[in-house]
């Protein structure tokens, strides 16, 4: 597929097949998320794969709000038909340690010199080739925030260090026709165009 399908085609797959998904696909989706830009090339990343049932049921279990159940949450409910799931993690101190370094320049780790937290950005980076990977591999996948009331249970059940932090989750399986009840924000709202968000030259409204 070419590189301009592969980005018109993706979309948040919010259901899927009853089919699990090759290993070898899921190896590359990460073999491609680690050939994401990071600054200093520290990357500072680590990614939790789950595809065993067990695996699959205890991650659901540890992040769902005890305020919602795949019986009143058609979301969930869909979501949870994804035969593997994949956790992007962030690593603040391997950035921190690697710009202390002598070619860097720094003495110091002061978190303070850094504008934005790029640990996250980069992970972020990481995360969008996974889901491009599995638009490429003809599947589906969507990127979701973990709750921060299940953020304690899933550290505890997949025994995540406290260094390590997870900036949301990835499903990823089979597409199955789209249904109308788990349409996402996309469906509601129209894309802005470039004309929206591009300034040439100098800021400027439009108007």
């Amino acid at each position: 597929m070419e590189f301009r399908e592969v980005v018109r085609r993706r979309r948040m797959v919010r259901k899927y097949a009853d089919r699990p998904v090759d290993p070898a696909i899921l190896d590359r989706m990460l073999d491609h998320a680690i050939r994401a830009p990071s600054a200093g090339f520290s990357q500072g990343w680590a990614f939790l794969r789950l595809e065993q049932a067990e695996e699959l049921e205890r991650f659901w279990e540890s992040t769902t709000p005890p305020s919602d159940s795949p019986t009143t949450s058609a979301w969930l409910e869909g979501m949870r038909t994804a035969p593997a799931v994949i956790v992007p993690l962030s690593h603040r101190d391997a950035y921190l340690d690697r710009y202390s370094e002598p070619d860097k320049g720094w003495t110091d780790r002061d978190e303070e010199r850094w504008p934005v937290p790029y640990w996250h950005i980069d992970t972020g980076m990481a995360a969008l080739l996974i889901l491009q990977t599995a638009v490429d591999e003809g599947l589906g996948a969507c990127f979701f925030g973990i709750p921060p009331d299940g953020m304690s249970a899933f550290r505890e059940a997949f025994g995540i260090p406290a260094e390590y932090t997870p900036i949301g989750a990835i499903t990823v399986g089979h597409r199955v026709p789209r249904d109308p009840g788990l349409r996402g924000s996309a469906a509601r709202r129209s894309r802005r165009t470039a004309d929206d968000v591009v300034h040439h030259g100098r800021w400027q409204d439009h108007g």
